[in-house]
């Protein structure tokens, strides 16, 4: 509605508005939406939002589709926040510790995010083939949302993908191909077929939009954490639903005491494959400060991977801006199975610009995490969601994480799709 041109991330070059693009023309680099944030600002605040339809294009002055009758869309966004007490009760120090379900998304995953922009704006554009490599979640999403949109959808797996994922693709109506290697694979085969077979490459950040979809978990956690009046309902019982939070004092990164708690969370713990979401976030925050709804104070983002396959916690700690593909990359958690991301340098300028982190866990530890947060909350996290809890450990360890905090785990799908993950 409002967009005003499309953005190279790394080169800033500029590419027009309402036209089929991939990659940077220029440096092959991913390309950001830009919104004429102004005009948007308008008629998106925080108060025009008490009455909006409950799903992610409630934000529709921040998301790319002009004709509404465009928009393909399974009720997605508007996830549950839930205040986890007896959770945070297991770690040594006190916390407010909450979990963002994307569980609940259709196709039971944060990738319906992304899909629904992405495929949305295939419509707009006049897409009719579409196709994608995928670990898992985003295949799903891609097939489900191809599927209600008429659209014929190609995705390439690896063999090894969870089979829900594979089953679930093949009764949505995709054409599926399983291959012996990693999702790095599927893209090349992807990227050498698209132009002859007519497909549009929905890749992560290898088109504009998917990130767009995901941004919107930044909006929704300025609503959740009393962003909008109306939405204050924060309650102290265990696993409890929280649309906001009014709070008290809290630390800052350095440790200084803010007078007034934002409604945004100190601390975001994210499963970081692709970090498409991560990077939607942080984009999420900027757009907001823009028009005027936040400070420049921000969560510290934290990227969490696999000890087995974990690029950007590599680049991290070596001071790098660009991370190197991970060599032999396995996991149980299929969706942080991404040895090299092309987003890598968005990702990695977030968590330093935010004054965040990165950090590994075991496959043992991400797995026993699961039955943890199971038996304590009730929500049947993904493994890469149940990543993030071994990791706060650590952080807390290392006194990143302090006393008084508000903490966000995402868990980015449900764990009913790995169940191979727990024979």
């Amino acid at each position: 509605m409002n967009v005003t041109h499309l953005e190279c991330a790394l080169c800033n070059l500029r590419h027009e508005a309402n036209a089929l693009h991939n990659l940077c023309r220029e440096c092959g680099k991913p390309l950001l939406v830009r919104y004429d944030l102004e005009a948007a600002a308008k008629t998106l605040t925080p108060d025009s939002l008490k009455n909006r339809e409950s799903n992610l294009w409630r934000y529709h002055e921040v998301l790319p589709v002009v004709n509404e009758a465009n928009i393909v869309s399974l009720g997605e966004g508007m996830t549950p926040l839930f205040k986890t007490d007896r959770l945070a009760a297991t770690l040594p120090i006190k916390l407010d510790l909450y979990i963002k379900d994307e569980g609940q998304n259709p196709t039971q995953s944060f990738k319906a995010r992304g899909m629904t922009a992405a495929i949305s704006m295939a419509k707009e554009l006049g897409v009719t083939k579409l196709a994608v490599p995928s670990a898992g979640n985003a295949a799903g999403a891609l097939a489900a949302y191809a599927a209600l949109a008429g659209m014929e959808a190609n995705i390439f797996m690896p063999a090894d993908t969870p089979r829900a994922n594979i089953v679930e693709c093949q009764q949505t109506g995709a054409n599926v191909t399983l291959i012996n290697g990693l999702i790095t694979d599927c893209g090349a085969i992807v990227a050498s077929r698209k132009e002859e077979m007519g497909w549009f490459d929905v890749s992560t950040l290898k088109e504009p939009y998917r990130v767009e979809g995901k941004k919107t978990m930044g909006y929704e956690l300025y609503e959740q954490f009393g962003g909008v009046p109306t939405l204050l309902s924060a309650t102290s019982d265990a696993s409890s639903f929280v649309n906001g939070r009014e709070g008290s004092p809290v630390g800052g990164i350095d440790g200084a005491d803010r007078s007034v708690r934002a409604p945004l969370p100190d601390v975001i713990m994210y499963p970081t494959g692709g970090g498409t979401g991560l990077i939607g976030m942080w984009k999420a925050f900027d757009e907001m400060e823009q028009m005027g709804w936040i400070d420049g104070k921000r969560p510290r983002m934290v990227s969490v991977q696999s000890e087995t396959c974990a690029p950007i916690v590599r680049a991290f700690h070596a001071g790098e801006r660009f991370a190197d593909e991970f060599e032999n990359a396995s996991t149980v958690a299929s969706g942080l199975r991404v040895p090299k991301c092309i987003g890598d340098f968005l990702i990695l300028d977030a968590i330093r610009a935010s004054g965040g982190t990165a950090v590994t866990v075991t496959d043992a530890e991400l797995t026993a995490a699961v039955a943890e947060i199971g038996a304590l909350t009730g929500i049947f996290t993904a493994p890469e969601g149940a990543a993030c809890l071994p990791a706060l450990r650590k952080l807390i360890d290392q006194n990143l994480v302090h006393e008084g905090e508000s903490v966000v785990i995402f868990n980015t799908g449900s764990g009913i799709k790995y169940l191979e993950a727990f024979a």
